[in-house]
Protein backbone atom coordinates (compact mmCIF):
# COMPACT_ATOMS: atom_id res chain seq x y z
CA UNK A 1 0.00 0.00 0.00
CA UNK A 2 2.70 2.46 1.09
CA UNK A 3 4.10 1.94 -2.78
CA UNK A 4 1.04 2.57 -4.31
CA UNK A 5 0.14 5.39 -2.38
CA UNK A 6 3.35 7.15 -3.23
CA UNK A 7 2.92 6.45 -6.84
CA UNK A 8 -0.43 7.79 -6.61
CA UNK A 9 0.07 11.28 -4.67
CA UNK A 10 -0.07 13.69 -8.17
CA UNK A 11 -3.63 12.05 -8.70
CA UNK A 12 -4.49 12.78 -5.14
CA UNK A 13 -3.03 16.34 -4.98
CA UNK A 14 -0.84 14.51 -1.85
CA UNK A 15 1.56 17.28 -1.20
CA UNK A 16 3.56 15.09 1.77
CA UNK A 17 3.89 12.52 3.94
CA UNK A 18 1.38 13.62 6.45
CA UNK A 19 -1.57 13.83 3.83
CA UNK A 20 -0.36 10.50 2.54
CA UNK A 21 -0.57 8.77 6.58
CA UNK A 22 -4.04 10.55 6.91
CA UNK A 23 -5.20 8.63 3.17
CA UNK A 24 -3.58 5.52 4.27
CA UNK A 25 -5.09 5.88 8.02
CA UNK A 26 -8.65 6.50 6.82
CA UNK A 27 -8.51 3.01 4.19
CA UNK A 28 -7.06 0.76 6.77
CA UNK A 29 -9.78 2.11 8.82
CA UNK A 30 -12.58 1.27 6.59
CA UNK A 31 -10.88 -2.29 5.67
CA UNK A 32 -10.52 -2.78 9.66
CA UNK A 33 -14.25 -1.79 10.27
CA UNK A 34 -15.63 -4.23 6.98
CA UNK A 35 -13.87 -6.78 8.23
CA UNK A 36 -11.59 -7.50 5.34
CA UNK A 37 -8.59 -6.66 7.80
CA UNK A 38 -7.72 -7.37 11.18
CA UNK A 39 -6.56 -4.41 13.15
CA UNK A 40 -2.72 -3.21 13.12
CA UNK A 41 -1.20 -1.83 15.54
CA UNK A 42 0.60 0.56 12.93
CA UNK A 43 -2.19 2.03 10.65
CA UNK A 44 0.48 4.35 8.79
CA UNK A 45 3.47 3.36 7.51
CA UNK A 46 4.72 7.20 7.38
CA UNK A 47 5.68 8.04 11.27
CA UNK A 48 7.29 8.40 14.60
CA UNK A 49 6.11 7.84 18.18
CA UNK A 50 6.11 9.85 21.28
CA UNK A 51 6.03 6.92 24.22
CA UNK A 52 6.21 7.41 28.01
CA UNK A 53 8.04 4.78 29.91
CA UNK A 54 5.58 2.98 32.25
CA UNK A 55 6.89 4.61 35.13
CA UNK A 56 8.05 7.96 36.33
CA UNK A 57 11.80 8.67 37.11
CA UNK A 58 13.73 10.56 39.36
CA UNK A 59 16.96 12.71 37.46
CA UNK A 60 19.44 9.22 38.40
CA UNK A 61 18.52 7.05 35.15
CA UNK A 62 22.21 6.11 35.17
CA UNK A 63 22.73 8.55 32.50
CA UNK A 64 21.45 8.87 29.07
CA UNK A 65 22.52 5.16 28.24
CA UNK A 66 20.40 4.14 30.95
CA UNK A 67 17.28 6.15 29.81
CA UNK A 68 18.22 4.84 26.35
CA UNK A 69 17.70 1.59 26.93
CA UNK A 70 15.03 1.52 29.47
CA UNK A 71 13.11 2.66 25.61
CA UNK A 72 14.69 0.11 23.87
CA UNK A 73 13.26 -2.06 26.69
CA UNK A 74 10.05 -1.21 26.63
CA UNK A 75 9.55 -0.61 23.28
CA UNK A 76 10.25 -4.17 22.43
CA UNK A 77 8.13 -5.79 25.15
CA UNK A 78 5.04 -4.24 23.45
CA UNK A 79 6.55 -5.32 19.90
CA UNK A 80 7.36 -2.04 18.56
CA UNK A 81 10.69 -2.69 16.16
CA UNK A 82 11.80 1.31 15.35
CA UNK A 83 14.66 1.95 17.75
CA UNK A 84 13.55 4.28 20.89
CA UNK A 85 15.91 6.98 22.39
CA UNK A 86 14.85 9.20 25.31
CA UNK A 87 13.71 12.23 25.18
CA UNK A 88 16.28 13.93 26.73
CA UNK A 89 19.49 16.46 25.87
CA UNK A 90 23.10 15.22 27.96
CA UNK A 91 26.63 15.84 27.57
CA UNK A 92 27.33 14.79 24.15
CA UNK A 93 23.54 15.20 23.03
CA UNK A 94 21.10 17.62 22.00
CA UNK A 95 17.51 16.49 21.89
CA UNK A 96 17.10 18.47 18.63
CA UNK A 97 19.25 16.01 16.84
CA UNK A 98 18.10 12.48 18.36
CA UNK A 99 15.75 12.34 15.24
CA UNK A 100 17.00 11.86 11.70
CA UNK A 101 18.03 14.92 9.83
CA UNK A 102 16.33 14.03 7.15
CA UNK A 103 12.81 12.64 9.30
CA UNK A 104 12.57 16.38 11.54
CA UNK A 105 9.95 17.88 9.10
CA UNK A 106 8.69 14.83 6.98
CA UNK A 107 6.67 12.95 9.25
CA UNK A 108 4.00 13.24 11.85
CA UNK A 109 4.33 12.57 15.68
CA UNK A 110 2.30 9.87 16.77
CA UNK A 111 0.92 8.45 20.33
CA UNK A 112 1.07 4.41 20.86
CA UNK A 113 -2.51 4.27 19.31
CA UNK A 114 -1.39 6.20 16.35
CA UNK A 115 -2.86 9.29 17.05
CA UNK A 116 -1.39 12.77 15.86
CA UNK A 117 0.80 14.76 18.87
CA UNK A 118 2.37 16.74 16.57
CA UNK A 119 2.56 17.84 12.83
CA UNK A 120 6.38 16.79 13.12
CA UNK A 121 9.54 16.35 15.22
CA UNK A 122 10.52 20.08 13.67
CA UNK A 123 7.41 21.76 15.05
CA UNK A 124 7.96 20.56 18.71
CA UNK A 125 10.69 23.67 18.48
CA UNK A 126 8.92 26.08 16.67
CA UNK A 127 7.42 29.18 18.07
CA UNK A 128 4.16 28.97 16.77
CA UNK A 129 3.70 24.85 16.44
CA UNK A 130 4.85 23.57 19.60
CA UNK A 131 1.89 22.78 21.34
CA UNK A 132 0.72 19.37 21.30
CA UNK A 133 -2.80 18.38 19.68
CA UNK A 134 -5.94 19.43 22.30
CA UNK A 135 -7.87 15.93 23.84
CA UNK A 136 -4.98 13.63 22.06
CA UNK A 137 -3.48 11.10 25.39
CA UNK A 138 0.17 10.80 25.70
CA UNK A 139 0.13 6.64 26.51
CA UNK A 140 2.87 4.80 28.43
CA UNK A 141 4.00 1.70 26.67
CA UNK A 142 1.38 0.05 28.41
CA UNK A 143 -1.18 1.79 27.62
CA UNK A 144 -1.91 4.19 30.44
CA UNK A 145 -2.92 7.86 29.70
CA UNK A 146 -0.36 9.22 31.82
CA UNK A 147 -2.16 12.83 32.22
CA UNK A 148 -4.79 10.49 34.07
CA UNK A 149 -3.40 8.05 35.45
CA UNK A 150 -2.65 8.31 39.18
CA UNK A 151 0.98 6.31 38.42
CA UNK A 152 2.43 10.11 37.43
CA UNK A 153 1.38 12.21 40.50
CA UNK A 154 3.05 14.75 38.62
CA UNK A 155 2.33 15.69 35.31
CA UNK A 156 5.76 16.82 34.22
CA UNK A 157 8.12 15.64 31.61
CA UNK A 158 11.89 16.24 32.21
CA UNK A 159 13.91 17.22 29.00
CA UNK A 160 17.30 19.39 29.69
CA UNK A 161 17.00 21.29 26.95
CA UNK A 162 16.41 25.31 25.75
CA UNK A 163 13.02 25.64 23.43
CA UNK A 164 15.61 24.68 20.49
CA UNK A 165 16.08 21.46 22.16
CA UNK A 166 19.84 22.30 22.84
CA UNK A 167 21.62 21.08 25.94
CA UNK A 168 21.69 22.98 29.16
CA UNK A 169 24.31 21.90 30.86
CA UNK A 170 23.64 23.03 34.20
CA UNK A 171 19.99 21.78 34.23
CA UNK A 172 20.32 18.18 33.06
CA UNK A 173 20.74 16.64 36.73
CA UNK A 174 24.32 16.01 36.22
CA UNK A 175 23.47 14.01 32.76
CA UNK A 176 21.21 12.02 34.68
CA UNK A 177 23.21 10.70 37.16
CA UNK A 178 22.31 12.75 40.30
CA UNK A 179 18.64 12.30 42.31
CA UNK A 180 20.46 14.88 44.62
CA UNK A 181 17.47 17.53 46.12
CA UNK A 182 19.78 20.36 45.68
CA UNK A 183 20.55 19.58 41.99
CA UNK A 184 18.30 20.44 39.15
CA UNK A 185 16.99 19.40 35.60
CA UNK A 186 14.85 21.65 33.30
CA UNK A 187 11.29 19.97 33.23
CA UNK A 188 8.14 20.86 31.33
CA UNK A 189 4.22 20.78 32.70
CA UNK A 190 2.59 18.33 30.02
CA UNK A 191 -0.60 20.14 31.54
CA UNK A 192 0.20 23.02 29.31
CA UNK A 193 0.91 21.19 26.32
CA UNK A 194 4.16 22.37 25.67
CA UNK A 195 7.24 20.03 25.73
CA UNK A 196 10.19 22.32 26.54
CA UNK A 197 9.04 25.02 29.32
CA UNK A 198 11.73 26.07 31.02
CA UNK A 199 10.92 24.98 34.32
CA UNK A 200 14.38 24.21 37.02
CA UNK A 201 13.24 21.28 38.64
CA UNK A 202 14.91 19.33 41.78
CA UNK A 203 16.35 16.01 40.45
CA UNK A 204 14.95 13.97 43.37
CA UNK A 205 11.57 14.27 41.73
CA UNK A 206 9.97 11.44 40.10
CA UNK A 207 8.77 12.88 36.46
CA UNK A 208 7.54 11.44 32.99
CA UNK A 209 10.50 10.31 30.57
CA UNK A 210 9.25 10.36 26.94
CA UNK A 211 10.88 8.12 24.57
CA UNK A 212 11.25 9.31 20.71
CA UNK A 213 11.32 6.73 17.47
CA UNK A 214 14.41 8.61 15.90
CA UNK A 215 14.02 7.58 12.59
CA UNK A 216 11.62 6.23 9.93
CA UNK A 217 12.17 2.50 8.76
CA UNK A 218 10.51 1.52 5.45
CA UNK A 219 8.08 -1.48 6.56
CA UNK A 220 9.35 -5.01 5.51
CA UNK A 221 8.25 -6.28 2.41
Amino acid sequence: MTELLLSLRPCFGLGNMQDICSLCTAILAVLIKSKRLKHSKKFCPFQLHLIALNAPQSGNMRGIRGADFLCFQQARAVGLKGTFRAFLSSKLQDLYTIVRRSDRDSFPIMNLKNQVLFSSWESIFSEDKSKMRENVPLYSFDGRDILRDSAWPEKMVWHGSSKKGHRQMDHYCETWRAGDRAVTGLASSLQSGHLLQQTPSSCSSSYVVLCIENAFTSPSK
